[in-house]
């Protein structure tokens, strides 16, 4: 074994099931995280696996518990239509832990850091879009800090670092390689990601139309923000933007993320810093798949005169919050939400080249 081969967690092989149709105004993704540390203890596994379909957590594997696991209902009917299923991934997750841990240790001879703990990451997935539009990607992070990514367009292995040059060099020369890597996330991927739409999509391709409510901040400078939330939407492609007296407004408009709620559905934000005495000329216009037409939502006035303060504070916590959230999924994904695979081929551990036949390859 080396690093790199297709973990078979959470893919589906293209004959497995009946391929869904990805095609329409919706965009689609398949992701697998994969990480492993040098020191775990206090509740964190020294390897970890997962995988996400449109942002949705589907299952994970972890040394802990050496077993896959399936987090969402649609994936346990789906490894009851196949019982080999789980167990298939399972074990070839087991044999490669180890191979994971010594490409790891490779690392921290490479950079000279045989103590502390330190991580090898891996994200890898593919995508469709509008229009039949597709992409493959996969990125190798050493320590939280991109070490190596694929070049499709020059079947090249691109160095973050200058540590990574070994191992770029020794990937470049093997084109079979490289090959097998971009038909596997042009091609292989995808179907996996199709056929995972066609099994959970009651859930995947279900269509909610956003709720819209705009709310107002004021500021001492007596001016005042309006923060149009729309929350409860799926698919998560959303058209949100503030309007002056019909026409589209940029100016003074910030946009929060648009991020998964627990359930499934999204929220995103959009704000617009106004002078209040124009307040009744701006609207937020909200398009998506789940509305028949466009919504023209404006601030209406509060039955109470407690309400205003009520919808300013409001409008304060929920554009806090957002704030908040993206800095969080930003660091996260910058950190360790980027789990990582990888196996170590052989005894490479002064760091030197190492290759192997077939497509897998250790660092």
């Amino acid at each position: 074994m080396g690093l790199l081969q297709w973990p078979v967690l959470l893919l589906l092989g293209p004959a497995a099931f009946l391929l869904g149709d990805c095609s329409g105004t919706s965009s689609h993704s398949f992701l697998v995280f994969l990480t492993t540390v040098s020191e775990p203890g206090q509740g964190l596994p020294q390897f970890t696996a997962g995988g996400y379909v449109d942002d949705q957590h589907i299952g994970h594997y972890e040394s802990y518990t050496k077993k896959v696991l399936p987090s969402v209902s649609w994936m346990k009917e789906m490894e009851k239509e196949r019982a080999d299923y789980g167990k298939r991934q399972t074990q070839i997750l087991q044999n490669e832990e180890p191979e994971f841990r010594a490409n790891l240790v490779i690392l921290q001879n490479r950079f000279n850091q045989t103590r502390g703990i330190h991580t090898w990451q891996t994200m890898y997935g593919c995508e469709v879009g509008p229009e039949g539009r597709r992409g493959g990607y996969i990125q190798h992070s050493y320590n939280g800090r991109d070490f190596l990514s694929l070049d499709k367009e020059t079947l090249t292995w691109t160095a973050a670092q200058p540590e990574a040059q070994v191992t770029k060099r020794s990937w470049d020369r093997d084109r079979a390689f490289t090959q097998h890597w971009k038909a596997s996330l042009e091609e292989e991927c995808i179907e996996w990601l199709e056929g995972y739409l066609h099994n959970g999509k009651e859930v995947l391709q279900r269509t909610e139309p956003p709720v819209v409510k705009v709310t107002c901040q004021a500021h001492s400078d007596g001016m005042e923000t309006l923060v149009c939330r729309a929350h409860g939407f799926h698919p998560k492609e959303i058209d949100a933007n503030w309007r002056k007296d019909g026409e589209v407004w940029e100016e003074g408009t910030f946009r929060g993320l648009v991020a998964p709620n627990s359930d499934g559905t999204y929220h995103a934000l959009v704000g617009i810093q106004i002078n209040p005495k124009d307040r009744d000329l701006y609207q937020c216009h909200v398009e998506h798949d789940g509305l028949k037409e466009p919504l023209d939502v404006a601030w209406e006035e509060p039955a109470s005169n407690i309400a205003p303060i009520i919808g300013c504070v409001l409008g304060a916590i929920l554009l806090g919050a957002a704030a908040i959230a993206g800095i969080m999924l930003y660091r996260k994904w910058q950190s360790g939400f980027k789990e990582a695979p990888t196996s170590g081929q052989g005894s490479d551990n002064q760091g030197s080249d190492n290759s192997s036949k077939g497509s897998n390859l250790a660092i």
